[in-house]
């Protein structure tokens, strides 16, 4: 305890010394202040009387040597009243303008041809006076050089070539009013390509719901002979028995073929696969072959799909249009009955022209050094959305990088033009809408891109007849038995779980449907089996997810059954655009049930933007007049006004 106080003790003693020295600290700052202060004052004292003497020593010597007397500037009366303008005469620049301008002259036409713009064509026609000015001209100039009987002979030949000129000038007027005024109510189909006016391209967008914007215009095609093909390439298509091109075919092949970079938006089953393929080919055939010094390069272009099931199918197009040309095509995908991830990177290593990949797969390649993409300068991004669902933006963007970038196209009009001495990289992107992922990679990857957009992005084909059946959770399965009772196979039922997939097809089986499945719990060699299965008809039924909902192309479903309601407008576009692909007719049915009302508004959207019919069950429902999670917009109530003085009397209250 002793000691402690003496602790105590001791810290204060040693906090008052502190104070102190803090204090006398203080004092002493304060005396330097203070002198300062002082030194400041010296300072401008000895400045304010430095300039009290210069003015005093100013004011002597006015006083008594004098200075200069100002005079008062009298101004006339007529000056100081007189108009002044903003400038003088001298300012005055007319009298130096170059006289050609004090008379200007008309618009004149080159030799005497051509028209004016909004001056009515025949009328300007029958005004010309230019052959008939230059024929006097030519006149007098004979008349003068040679003597009269030349002269005569002559005016005589000038009458002659007078008349002709006239002749021609008339028939080649007529055929232009006949060319500008005849042809446009002849229809495009009746034209050939040489007489095409830009009203005739116009309305052959129009009628095929394409349109365009971006960079140069480019004409579509109309017919495969007028897409300026390769023979061999004609010939694959004949061979498969391809009549006409569809609508993005006939605006992608002609940029494709111009080095474009193209974005499409199209519908599913719209053939898109062969507008990308085509110009591929052609871009191929151009290159250099590969040789054994440049194969283990990489490919010379590269397609990237989101699943498996669609890079095998795109290589399935593509060999049989590379079917008359020495053209290697080979599929980098993963999952089981495939070769090792070592395997395919040997036999790229090898030598391939044509690389279609999963991007997981492509990049495990390129990490490892098995891939490399060296010379590949012709790249596809195909259901680019759909890879941006998936998660895959990062290594989409990581397999860009991954090329060439030595050879990107300026950002200048030469990336709007075919430049066949440079090569520079073109990319394809098709998406079936454009979040604003793919706006990114479009932004940094594409040089002046051509927009191409068939129908409405994210539309339905309007060859979809698309019905609904409005029942309880209980009954789905008899209404179910009843569509396959009714409908016309081959037909695929979704569902929206593996389990309910599985319960599904255990439940058809055992009523005797020919049925199988298909979903993401299967091997990479289950699926295939089951797709290759139900494309050559040894099923009439396949129950699937969403595994199978875009992109794979099964030609010939009549009938699409929607057992569970999607959960997203999206997924239903691209469930009922299995059915109706390639121009044909289809069905989709989809069963609703009170639990699946979350669809009603956007249901309702698309039935009216495709002009199907809207269901009365679904028109009226109160989740179809908002959009889910969107505020309710209540009415205000309305204000009662009472009368309080005639409820005071006792009388009635208004």
């Amino acid at each position: 305890m002793l000691q402690r106080q003496k602790m105590m003790e001791q810290l204060r003693r040693d906090r008052d010394r502190d104070g102190r020295e803090r204090e006398r600290e203080r004092e002493r700052e304060r005396e330097r202040e203070k002198a300062k202060a002082e030194n400041k004052d010296d300072k401008d004292a000895e400045n304010a009387e430095t300039l009290i003497s210069q003015k005093e020593l100013e004011q002597v010597q006015k006083r008594y040597l004098g200075g200069a007397k100002v005079k008062k500037k009298v101004v006339k009366v007529t000056d100081k009243f007189r108009f002044a303008f903003d400038w003088e005469a001298t300012e005055d620049t007319s009298a130096d303008v170059n006289p050609l301008y004090n008379k200007k002259h008309e618009a004149q036409l080159l030799f005497g041809r051509g028209l004016r713009a909004g001056i009515d064509m025949r009328e300007q026609k029958k005004n010309s006076t230019y052959v008939e000015n230059l024929e006097a001209v030519r006149a007098k100039i004979a008349e003068e050089d040679v003597d009269a009987e030349q002269a005569e002979e002559y005016r005589k030949h000038q009458e002659e070539m007078k008349m002709k000129m006239k002749e021609a000038y008339a028939s080649r007027a007529k055929a232009s009013l006949d060319r500008n005024m005849a042809l446009p109510g002849k229809h495009w189909m009746d034209k050939k390509l040489t007489d095409m006016t830009e009203r005739d391209w116009r309305i052959f967008r129009e009628d095929f719901q394409i349109a365009t914007r971006g960079g140069k215009p480019c004409n579509p095609i109309r017919n495969w002979e007028e897409s300026g093909l390769p023979p061999e390439i004609l010939e694959a298509i004949k061979e498969k028995k391809y009549k006409i091109p569809s609508p993005i075919q006939m605006q992608c092949i002609p940029l494709g073929l111009l080095n474009r970079d193209v974005v499409g938006i199209a519908q599913t089953g719209s053939g898109k696969t062969a507008a990308f393929v085509l110009p591929m080919l052609v871009y191929i055939s151009k290159q250099p072959p590969i040789t054994q010094d440049t194969a283990p390069e990489g490919p010379l272009a590269l397609i990237l799909a989101p699943t498996r099931e669609l890079a095998n199918q795109i290589y399935d197009e593509a060999i049989t249009f590379c079917k008359f040309m020495n053209i290697r095509c080979f599929p980098l995908v993963g999952g089981g009955g495939v070769k090792s991830i070592e395997e395919q990177g040997f036999t790229v290593r090898q030598g391939v022209e044509i690389l279609v990949a999963t991007p997981g797969r492509l990049i495990d390649c390129l990490e490892r050094r098995l891939v490399v993409l060296n010379q590949c300068n012709y790249v596809v991004l195909d259901e680019a959305d759909r890879m941006i669902d998936m998660g895959f933006e990062p290594q989409v963007q990581a397999i860009l990088d991954a090329m060439p970038s030595s050879n990107l196209k300026p950002e200048d009009d030469a990336a709007e033009e075919g430049n066949q001495e440079f090569r520079y990289r073109q990319t394809f992107m098709f998406s079936a809408t454009m979040p604003p992922a793919i706006e990114r990679i479009t932004r940094k990857y594409l040089r002046r891109p051509a927009f191409v957009t068939v129908g409405e992005a994210g539309q339905t084909a309007s060859t979809v007849e698309q019905h609904f059946i409005f029942c309880s959770e209980n009954q789905k399965n008899a209404r179910l038995l009843d569509l396959l009772a009714r409908g016309k196979p081959p037909i695929m039922v979704f569902v929206n779980a593996r389990k309910n997939c599985d319960v599904l097809h255990k439940e058809l089986s055992s009523r005797g449907h020919r049925v199988t499945l298909l979903h993401g719990g299967k091997s990479q060699e289950g699926r295939e089996e089951a797709l290759d299965s139900f494309k050559s008809g040894h099923y009439d039924i396949m129950v699937c997810t969403d595994v199978a909902g875009r992109g794979i192309d099964i030609s010939g479903v009549e009938h699409v059954v929607n057992f569970d309601c999607p959960k997203n407008i999206e997924d239903y576009t691209h469930r009922i655009g299995r059915t109706g692909r390639a121009g044909k007719s289809g069905v989709a049915t989809t069963i609703l049930t009170p639990e699946d009302t979350h669809i009603y508004y956007d249901l309702k959207e698309k039935l009216q933007e495709s002009n199907q019919n809207v269901p009365r069950e679904i028109l009226s429902h109160p989740a179809a007049q908002q959009k889910p999670g969107a505020v309710p917009q209540k009415p205000r109530q309305q204000v009662q006004y009472v009368d309080v003085e005639a409820g005071r009397r006792g009388g009635p209250r208004n």
